[in-house]
């Protein structure tokens, strides 16, 4: 009985190069976006005031904004379309002089002559607040990505599980710049998604892992290019399947989640992309780079069963009375 089915094997590592030099360009860019342009803190992190207002008419963004600018305590405060024309969300930075009063009056008051509108939807968050829950966030993607290292590096020969580290980390930078590259504030929405992110990317690589694993001890061959492509090759269709049914759960959350979830869709739907790209185009050539040596894991294997076998062996001959 065969293992591995019959199926079309594909030249992954050869195209691999090209994932490699796209993955580094992409990786300087994010880090220039970081450097030079930076997150937007959302109200979570950065503390304030985030207000959903609903206007029976197309909403009077300019004159909103002229009236906001004017009032002691709500200059610096952004006005943009949320999702219709009638709604506009209002995102008011903390203020001492705010401090204490009812944001639900004292808007209603502002805008009283603007139209026809209500308040569906009020948050406030203290600068103290705020900080400690940008602490907390750091700390858990921290966390979170050593976690998986101390994992990984249990599970795997150590080129291989610092291939799946890095290519883990690629997947955060690359899809963080993404949430500054569409601006949409860095809140705890956003830290949900790159969480989960972080899962799913090691997810993918592991399974595909696993796989080049039983290939390089069920094939003897020495040829460590041939068994990633075979490896890749046999998971391709689960890889693909299991991708695209996230995908595509994802982008009926972006379409039709609205505004309120977009910080989470956004960034997820970005990072399954590459969390699924980096799995067979970067992890496994980044092994190869870091010099694994396939016939070094074959001897390392064969004298690991040596001694396992030596072990059974003393403990069948203690058991039976002759040591």
């Amino acid at each position: 009985m065969e293992i591995f089915k019959k199926v079309k094997i594909f030249d992954f590592v050869a195209y691999s190069k090209y994932g490699l030099i796209i993955s580094v360009f992409l990786t300087l860019g994010a880090f220039a976006l970081f450097f030079f342009k930076g997150f937007t803190p959302g109200i979570d992190f950065a503390g304030g005031s985030s207000a959903q207002i609903r206007y029976e008419e197309t909403a009077p963004i300019i004159e909103i904004r002229e009236i906001l600018d004017a009032t002691e305590g709500f200059k610096g405060s952004q006005v943009s379309e949320y999702g219709t024309k009638q709604e506009v969300q209002i995102k008011i930075p903390y203020n001492n002089l705010l401090s204490g009063k009812n944001l639900n009056v004292v808007l209603e008051d502002l805008l009283k002559d603007t139209g026809r509108f209500e308040i569906r939807k009020l948050d406030s968050v203290g600068p103290k607040v705020g900080n400690e829950l940008k602490q907390k966030g750091i700390l858990s993607l921290v966390l979170a990505t050593l976690a998986m290292m101390l994992y990984v590096s249990f599970r795997y020969e150590w080129r291989f599980a610092l291939a799946s580290i890095v290519a883990l980390v690629h997947d955060v930078i690359i899809t963080a710049a993404f949430v500054i590259i569409f601006n949409i504030d860095l809140n705890l929405e956003v830290v949900a998604a790159l969480l989960t992110l972080i899962g799913y990317s090691i997810n993918d690589t592991i399974i595909i892992f696993d796989r080049i694993r039983e290939k390089m001890l069920s094939n003897k061959s020495n040829d460590i290019i041939e068994v990633i492509n075979e490896a890749i090759s046999h998971t391709l269709s689960r890889t693909l399947l299991t991708s695209l049914t996230v995908f595509f759960v994802v982008l009926t959350l972006y379409l039709f989640g609205g505004e309120n979830i977009i910080g989470f869709s956004l960034p997820m739907l970005i990072g399954v992309v590459f969390g699924t790209y980096s799995s067979m185009f970067v992890a496994p050539k980044l092994a190869i780079l870091f010099g694994f040596n396939i016939q070094e894991y074959h001897e390392k294997e064969m004298k690991k069963a040596k001694k396992r076998e030596e072990k059974k062996r003393l403990r069948e001959m203690y058991e039976n009375g002759r040591v």
